[in-house]
């Protein structure tokens, strides 16, 4: 179950979250004074930063150190109540996968009534570099750290 209750079947190990607070501000919002649909992946990326921080996971110290990048490969965000001007808003980013491929779901939520604005997901794989080919699971350090160990 999520903090709302929502059953999450698809997912038999839940990892750790992280959020972020912030106000929406001039920038972000369209003429109707909106949030540009665009700006909730910036927001995603604020929160899925302050999990990795959390959880001590510099990914550059992957690229640097073991030559492994992680280019997100699939996003996904449903929108379901309007995100305003203005508005102060609680994203969370949970790790839901993190052996194979980095899952992270988030929740986007108004901080003043707990409504929830957006719902989404990223999906990252490994990559060796300079040849960017494929690793079939992620660094074993990076799975502990992010709570999935093999």
């Amino acid at each position: 179950m999520t903090r709302r209750g929502r059953s999450n079947n698809h997912v038999a190990h839940r990892g750790p979250s992280a959020s972020v607070r912030s106000t929406v501000p001039f920038h972000d919002v369209d003429a109707m004074r909106i949030v540009w649909h665009g700006n909730y992946l910036k927001y995603f990326e604020l929160a899925r930063d302050a999990l990795f921080s959390a959880r001590g996971v510099d990914l550059y110290g992957f690229a640097d150190g073991a030559g492994i990048v992680f280019p997100v490969i699939r996003t996904a965000t449903r929108h379901s109540h309007p995100l305003c001007f203005g508005d102060a808003f609680e994203c969370r980013a949970t790790v839901v996968e993190a052996r194979i491929k980095l899952v992270i779901e988030y929740e986007l939520e108004l901080e003043e009534s707990g409504v929830v604005c957006a719902t989404g997901s990223t999906e990252q794989v490994a990559l060796s570099v300079p040849d960017h080919e494929l690793q079939l699971r992620l660094p074993e350090s990076l799975c502990r750290a992010l709570g999935f160990s093999s």
